[in-house]
């Protein structure tokens, strides 16, 4: 009998139809590797939720096949879940200096670190990982230091996974993405590419981060009046360039935000920021800075409501307040999904007398990620057989399809992969294969997992109608009703005004227990039950609203 042959297998487990929570499981025979482990921001009805982190199920039902988690780079998209899934994965993991840094930093305030494997790798660097697996490490341009793009070579071919990245021939560093090696890896042969798709509706060339650097440095020049810049925490590259800035133009900088202040300690402490020695002063003694010589680097460029940024603009941040006058810098571009959030701020920030400079032709963000000439050069050097589009919500990779297309790829090898999708190959063929399990862990203060659609439900029901608390006190054997009812309204109607609608409330329950009497119904869910729907349809009649009714029952 024939021996069957062993299938090659790509699932994404995040990072497709959505930006953020990137993470794809490489599976051949009885070995797993896993490229990234990232988190994405809550959406707008997941109210109280912390993060949002991928699915592991099928990696915690097959944990003893993974052989390594590979990290491209230390952005909090593709590293931010690592504190929740290594409690239930303890693979090894590999990246660069940098990545592992910031990596390292996220352990141990979960007090994890000493259960981490973690492995340090250079770009330009091969490594075996179990019998059937050899990846290189290939430099790449992005926002942070130490991307990186990977070959994984595997029995049946090479997948070729780009990481975060774009094509930046003037980067800060001087560490240009190396397209020698992914014209190689095309000369010999590429079976699935897997290539980031932020920007693929975007014309032209990204921006140099270069540019910016000038653009910032010339606001600088012409600023008579306090500075403040907000940008995301990781991207190192932009806080190099606000520090050159303030330098240049003799200007002290001070940081505000947890996540900033960590990035640019374990950035600077590992060489990838020169700070010039003195200009770094304390948060507490920008006040006694002269306004026209101080630079405030922060957190908050995505509006995120406990920001820095945000709680300055709203009078909530125990240490600075907007001063009219002030120069606010946002130097990002909104993740999609956040771009309320940021035009609140924005107003508010105008209302508080600053002046806001937030235009894309400002050019003050250069993105990390590469646009459509890009694209087409990673493509056409790669030459790839098979293509799976990642890093976008669905517009962006039917639109990166669409671009493959255009370049000579057959439709049919062009595989728009969702959440769980199995991509089966073989060294001449490709397809859908079934599903396993994926989709959104909600991450609720130290709970994970524990907020599901039924406790969503709940608080948007609360959050739109409000709390009515209904507490009796019953005799155990009679039923009949010794207390109360008493009311509590939270969110509903303000007790004190609505007299007469409590009183009224208080016969109907009274009136339902007496019900509930009569039919010798004694089970406490039941009466429950009752006094729920009859409070529902009184209360609706009279306000047209449907709070939470929670009954409470008593017995004595």
């Amino acid at each position: 009998m024939a021996c069957k042959k062993k299938k090659l297998k790509v699932i994404p487990l995040g990072g497709v139809h959505e930006i953020g929570k990137n993470m794809t499981v490489i599976e051949y025979d009885n070995e797993i590797i896993v490229i990234d482990c990232g988190t994405t921001f809550p959406e707008e009805d997941m109210l109280g939720v912390d993060l949002v982190i991928p699915d592991i199920s099928y990696l915690i039902k097959n944990q003893d096949m993974i052989k390594a988690m590979l990290l491209t780079h230390g952005h909090e998209d593709h590293i931010g879940a690592l504190p929740y899934v290594l409690t239930q994965i303890n693979a090894p993991l590999y990246g660069t200096r940098l990545t592992l840094g910031l990596v390292e930093n996220k352990l141990k305030e979960h007090r994890m670190l000493d259960a981490a494997q973690l492995n340090e790798i250079k770009p330009g660097e091969t490594i075996k990982i179990g019998k059937y697996f050899t990846v290189d490490f290939i430099k790449t341009s992005h926002s942070i230091p130490g991307a990186v793009g990977l070959a994984i070579h595997t029995p049946v071919g090479t997948i070729v996974h780009t990481g975060d990245f774009k094509v930046d021939y003037t980067p800060i560093d001087g560490e240009v993405i190396d397209l020698n090696k992914f014209a190689e890896l095309g000369q010999k042969g590429v079976l699935l590419l897997m290539a980031d798709s932020t920007n693929t509706e975007r014309p032209g060339y990204t921006l140099s981060e270069k540019i910016v650097g000038q653009n910032l440095d010339n606001i600088f020049r012409n600023a008579s009046e306090r500075i403040i810049v907000a940008s995301f925490a990781s991207n190192v590259h932009r806080i190099q360039q606000i520090i050159n800035a303030a330098y240049n133009h003799g200007r002290k900088v001070a940081i505000s935000g947890r996540s900033m202040v960590n990035v640019i300690n374990v950035s600077a402490e590992l060489g990838y920021l020169n700070i010039p020695k003195g200009i770094l002063v304390d948060i507490d003694d920008v006040n006694k800075i002269p306004k026209n010589r101080i630079v405030i680097i922060t957190t908050g460029s995505q509006g995120e409501p406990m920001s820095a940024l945000t709680r300055m603009a709203t009078c909530d941040h125990k240490k600075l307040d907007i001063i009219p006058g002030d120069l606010v810098i946002l130097s990002s571009s909104p993740v999609p999904g956040n771009e309320k959030l940021i035009s609140r701020v924005i107003n508010l920030l105008f209302k508080r007398g600053a002046n806001v400079i937030y235009d894309p032709q400002a050019e003050v963000h250069a993105s990390g990620h590469a646009c459509e000439e890009e694209l087409k050069l990673i493509h056409t050097i790669l030459k790839p057989k098979f293509f799976m589009p990642v890093h976008g919500e669905y517009r962006h990779l039917k639109q990166h399809g669409m671009l493959a297309e255009s370049l000579g790829m057959p439709k049919e090898n062009i595989f728009i992969a969702d959440i769980g999708d199995v991509i089966e190959l073989t060294k001449k063929s490709a397809r859908f294969n079934g599903k396993v399990s994926g989709g959104k862990v909600l991450v609720d203060g130290s709970g994970i997992g524990d907020v599901g659609n039924i406790v969503l439900r709940d608080r948007k029901h609360l959050s739109q109608d409000g709390l009515f608390v209904v507490v009796v006190t019953i005799a155990k054997e009679t039923g009949a009703l010794i207390a109360g009812p008493d009311i509590i309204s939270r969110g509903f109607v303000y007790v004190r005004e609505s007299e007469d609608l409590m009183e009224e409330a208080k016969v109907v329950v009274k009136e339902t227990l007496n019900a509930c009497i009569e039919r010798q119904i004694t089970e406490w869910s039941s009466i429950k039950s009752n006094i729920r729907d009859s409070l529902k349809e009184f209360l609706y009649e009279k306000t047209k609203r449907k709070p939470m009714i929670l009954p409470i029952i008593m017995e004595i």
